[in-house]
């Protein structure tokens, strides 16, 4: 069985560490991000098996990196933080987080939540490949082919088709690509994702008018469409 592979958002780099050579012991792979819109991007691409998030972010909060998870993502997501109060911790898990450590910890504690988390979605974890008629695509080496051609994607490119492919047939709003692959402060930056999106569109050989990849939901966002024959 594939180790899972565990992203830490936290913008304190000995933590970052800390948890790195932690999680790589017990055989975990391990993401970094040190900021709220690195997280979010990073989210969305690798799809991790689980999310340790440090609430305390220099670009957003870490209870708003959560919500936006949630709304395209049911990973699991470990909280770390300095807050040690019984309704932050409420809050915490009130917007969608499954378990709450606070700073200072021990490792063996920390590898102990870990682990449950991770048992307790075994059978839920996310796919590392979509396939939806002629196109393939993989988030461990971030390629996509079409007609077993590959496709040559940048880097956004790559993330914005991972994020509406793995949630194919279901409505993905404007804020949620924006937030997730831009971030927070960038949720107002429509003209990004139009831009992108004809790119993409143009690569996939899609029609707007006709599509049959990419549908836009007019002012709201965009679906991929599960119509393909595998």
């Amino acid at each position: 069985m594939t180790a899972a592979r565990v992203l830490v958002i936290d913008d304190e780099a000995p933590i970052r560490r800390f948890l790195r050579v932690a999680l790589e012991a017990e055989g975990y792979g391990v993401i970094e991000a040190a900021t709220a819109r690195e997280g979010l991007a990073a989210a969305a691409r690798e799809t991790p098996g689980l999310v340790v998030l440090d609430l305390g972010l220099p670009d957003a909060d870490g209870l708003s990196v959560l919500r936006d998870l949630r709304g395209w993502s049911q990973v699991p997501v470990l909280i770390l933080s300095v807050r040690a109060d019984e309704a932050g911790k409420v809050e915490a898990l009130d917007a969608g987080a499954q378990d709450y450590v606070v700073k200072p910890f021990g490792v063996k504690e920390f590898l102990a939540r870990v682990r449950g988390l991770l048992r307790d979605r075994a059978t839920e974890t996310f796919p590392s490949t979509v396939r939806i008629g002629p196109l393939a695509i993989d988030a461990t080496d971030h390629s996509a082919t079409l007609d077993n051609r590959p496709l040559h994607l940048t880097r956004r490119e790559f993330d914005m088709l991972w994020m509406l492919a793995s949630h194919r047939g279901r409505l993905v709003t404007q804020e949620m690509i924006l937030k997730a692959i831009w971030g927070p402060a960038h949720v107002e930056d429509s003209q990004y994702l139009r831009v992108y999106i004809r790119q993409l569109r143009q690569k996939l050989g899609d029609d707007a008018t006709n599509p049959r990849f990419i549908a836009t939901e007019p002012g709201i966002g965009y679906r991929f469409l599960d119509t393909q024959e595998g």
